[in-house]
């Protein structure tokens, strides 16, 4: 597996996204523990979760715990694993997503988070998405907190444009090693956010990489370079999909969501394709 750099860490060039595994139409547990072994197994050393990422109110943080788990009973070595949460959305049980960017929610959620996951201090922790009730600088001030406290290894943001970059690198101090965009062949509204990640040198992971589960299906399809090239190599779109990705910066670090051993596994081999300049203009352009 080639890696790529979050701050100080080395970390897989594919990483996990959990949230399919505690959403609506998650997955049986067993079906989730076998993805998130068959993800390490492949090599993935990121995985992604938040605590927002449940169904009913009593069961926050549904994937952080499910995370946890599956670490414990893997029988391989999981000490290099970066595991990255989030705190700053709020899921009240009925469906809705809400907004708690307060420094008094983040810090509490951190807390929270740190005991579910079982460790002395969270990997990678990023600011979910910004609250328009709570002045920007002080969710992210919230952050800055929890990272001189030590609760927080590394601080990264995420669904920011450019101008939240620049605020949030300068409150932390320079300390601001990731931002978390939705970006997809359908999705390129973060090319913005993308290009300013690369000339900070902040990695830049995207969510919801193949445009979500509606259009995962259809990028060869829908986006007629991604069958195409998909064809020539012998591969799923998906992989080339992720492949593009890689090109585009040595920022990014794709982030797909996975609740099947079988798709993660597809998802890590485009870490080892190679696109022609021809290629990577041709997905570019589609």
């Amino acid at each position: 597996m080639q890696t790529r750099r979050i701050g100080d860490v080395q970390v897989s060039a594919i990483g996990l996204g959990g949230m399919p595994m505690s959403i609506e139409d998650r997955p049986d547990e067993r079906r989730s523990i076998a993805t998130i072994h068959a993800a390490l197994e492949a090599g993935v050393t990121l995985i992604d979760t938040a605590d927002a990422y449940h169904l009913y109110a009593n069961e926050v943080g549904h994937n952080e715990a499910l995370i946890a788990r599956a670490l414990a009973t893997y029988d391989g070595d999981t000490s290099e694993v970066l595991i990255a949460t989030k705190g700053g959305h709020v899921r009240p049980g009925d469906g809705r997503w809400t907004l708690d960017g307060s420094p008094a929610h983040l810090k509490e959620a951190c807390d929270a988070s740190l005991k579910r996951l079982g460790v002395e201090a969270i990997g990678l922790y990023q600011f979910h998405r910004p609250d328009p009730k709570v002045p920007y600088g002080e969710s992210v001030g919230a952050i800055r907190d929890l990272l001189d406290a030590g609760k927080i290894r590394m601080a990264g943001i995420s669904n920011a444009d450019p101008g939240q970059i620049r605020q949030a690198a300068d409150i932390l101090g320079g300390r601001l090693v990731s931002v978390q965009n939705q970006f997809s062949p359908a999705f390129r509204s973060s090319e913005p956010e993308l290009e300013l990640c690369t000339e900070l040198g902040i990695a830049f992971l995207p969510w919801s990489p193949f445009g979500g589960s509606s259009n995962a299906g259809r990028l060869g399809s829908r986006f007629g370079a991604f069958g195409d090239v998909a064809k020539a190599h012998g591969v799923s779109p998906q992989q080339v999909c992720l492949a593009w990705m890689l090109a585009k910066s040595p920022v990014v670090i794709p982030i797909p969501g996975s609740s099947r051993p079988e798709t993660i596994r597809d998802s890590v081999g485009a870490a080892d394709l190679s696109l022609s300049a021809e290629e990577f203009a041709a997905l570019d352009a589609a």
